[in-house]
């Protein structure tokens, strides 16, 4: 997907689910739950077992935009793309990474924290930028941030909840991911994954207003 339509789609969907397990059991009926609960975007974390193959399964599904998230090199960018992913996610942002995402002609979202970073993933070319880590103040620190930089599109994901959701997204995030909030620990390693499938529903109607 072309990194400004993808970019537009995320806005208008305003959320994103994002899977990071050691469960390799867990990953593709987490997956399909969060779906079934109404999420359309989700992403697999290069750190889930077999994350590629899941990716890969769910890069055919009519509907759904897979990435791959935690892609920390050049190689990890390719090897996701080549397997389906439509978007990238990195926890910092490297330019050889950023670079790679474009020559591949996908969207990548460069992690950034501090004012100078925000700016540097801008300017090196991500067309979406990840509040990581989670500030304690998160919407108060993004409301701040994109007091000098209204340009900016922010995505935070890690520390999201149902109940900063509202909050960070009155701030002006562009959208969200949910992480654990959504595919809880326990959740996963329990199996139970209708919890998953009604908290996405919850989750999403929280986003929707």
């Amino acid at each position: 997907m072309d990194p400004e339509r993808f970019a537009a789609y995320l806005g208008e969907q305003r959320a994103s689910a994002i899977l990071r397990t050691s469960i390799e059991s867990a990953v593709l009926p987490a997956l399909e739950a969060a779906i079934a609960g109404g999420f359309r975007i989700v992403e697999v974390t290069l750190t889930t077992p077999r994350a590629l193959d899941a990716i890969a399964e769910l890069a055919r599904r009519p509907g759904i935009t897979c990435g791959a998230g935690t892609v920390l090199d050049v190689e990890a960018a390719r090897a996701a793309v080549a397997r389906g992913a439509r978007f990238l996610v990195s926890p910092v942002a490297d330019e050889a990474v950023i670079a790679a995402a474009r020559s591949l002609g996908v969207a990548l979202v460069a992690g950034a924290y501090t004012a100078a970073e925000f700016l540097h993933a801008h300017r090196a070319g991500a067309p979406l930028q990840k509040l990581f880590p989670a500030p304690a103040d998160g919407p108060d620190y993004l409301r701040a941030l994109l007091g000098p930089f209204p340009f900016l599109r922010v995505v935070p994901t890690s520390g999201v909840t149902a109940e900063n959701a509202r909050a960070y997204l009155a701030a002006g995030a562009h959208a969200l991911g949910f992480v654990n909030h959504l595919f809880d620990p326990a959740d996963l390693a329990a199996a139970r994954f209708f919890e998953i499938e009604a908290r996405a529903r919850r989750l999403l109607a929280i986003v929707a207003g």
